[in-house]
């Protein structure tokens, strides 16, 4: 039984922005394809709606983490190549292979995995680690992987490898390097005989500022929801990303706080004078991180700024407000209003995190509506 949502709190996720995000990435990268990152439901956007949106924008793939999370995509209808970056688990490799996904693999357990399943032609895309060191096979015993593989009658799809520092412009010798080892590893390949269909290394980061990385497939995941890879370096000029998630509530109770009081718990700061307090009914749970009230977090109400008076609590977080606010305001988390603006990029600063974590640890407790 589906319940509906009473809480007047919610997400909101602009699905045309997605979709001029795909085409923006798809066109800066081309003549590469666009493999639009829908791991973690999205990015917290909810995964089946923006995987749809990214292939109407110009993606020619999706990628996943889990087989479940492919599986899930599957059952809602979409048949877009669907790529799962980690190595499946023995235990989900029928599922997967019955539901038509590509699969990664990096070791001899994975490759034995697949072929003990007794289906020919599965697609595999070998993962190589040249540099980030968490998944991936070494590169000298790639041709070993790869010859294991097609002898046991599996199609060699790709070879890829990821990025570990391409969002960071100082370390621009250690990307490079990770293109060099990969292109190592393609010349031992074909010594072999071995030639894989496709080749890719791109993540966000590695697509919009890289050109030798862009190889048949670009993986972007953070960009495609809008945000730069690195708030501090930005987007290139020329390139185009728009936002496309925002995080609204409304006021569900306003009350006086008299001079000397403090607000939450631990009563962290004390505020000096008769204070108005508004309640928001979004917390640490919902993902708004916990520290925003002790490092200047703000909210939009009636288009102006307004600082939490206190600690963000699991449910709920407080706001310093005036006479103009009132129950029933809409507030603006995450998003637009007015002249103003606060993004996840912001959230990530105050909080010393990233976007993709904001983004994507905002709960299930909270409804997605789609525009």
């Amino acid at each position: 039984m589906t319940r509906a949502h009473t809480r007047p709190a919610w997400v909101e996720v602009d699905l045309q922005a997605i979709r001029a995000n795909a085409a923006a990435l798809a066109a800066w990268s081309e003549p590469a394809q666009l493999c639009a990152v829908v791991k973690a439901d999205g990015y917290g956007h909810g995964a089946e709606a923006v995987a749809a949106a990214a292939l109407e924008g110009g993606a020619s793939w999706l990628a996943v983490a889990l087989v479940e999370e492919g599986l899930a995509l599957r059952e809602a209808g979409i048949s877009a190549e669907i790529l799962v970056l980690a190595d499946a688990p023995r235990a989900a490799v029928p599922d997967a292979i019955a539901a038509g996904l590509s699969l990664t693999v990096s070791s001899s357990a994975g490759v034995d995995a697949i072929a003990e399943a007794g289906v020919r032609d599965v697609p595999l895309h070998l993962k190589v680690d040249t540099g980030m060191h968490r998944m991936g096979c070494d590169p000298s015993d790639a041709p070993r992987l790869a010859k294991a593989a097609v002898s046991a009658g599996l199609r060699l799809e790709a070879v890829w490898t990821h990025l570990a520092v391409a969002d960071d412009p100082a370390q621009v010798e250690v990307t490079n390097a990770q293109i060099d080892r990969l292109e190592e590893v393609l010349t031992a390949l074909r010594g072999d005989g071995l030639s894989p269909v496709m080749v890719h290394l791109a993540n966000s980061a590695g697509a919009i500022h890289h050109p030798p990385a862009r190889r048949d497939l670009v993986r972007c995941g953070i960009s495609l929801y809008g945000y730069a890879p690195s708030a501090e370096e930005g987007v290139p000029a020329g390139l185009t990303l728009e936002p496309a998630l925002s995080l609204k509530a409304e006021v569900t109770a306003v009350r006086e706080v008299a001079a000397g009081d403090g607000v939450s718990y631990g009563w962290v700061r004390r505020h000096p004078g008769p204070t108005r307090v508004a309640t928001i009914p979004l917390g640490y749970a919902d993902g708004v991180p916990r520290s925003l009230g002790e490092t200047g977090g703000e909210v939009l109400i009636r288009g102006t700024r307004r600082p939490l008076a206190g600690r963000v609590t699991m449910d709920q977080l407080m706001v310093a407000c005036d006479d103009e606010v009132d129950v029933g305001d809409e507030v603006v988390l995450i998003g637009r209003q007015g002249d103003e603006r606060i993004t996840a990029d912001d959230w990530g600063t105050l909080a010393g995190t990233i976007s993709y974590e904001i983004l994507s640890r905002l709960g299930p407790r909270v409804p997605r509506r789609y525009f």
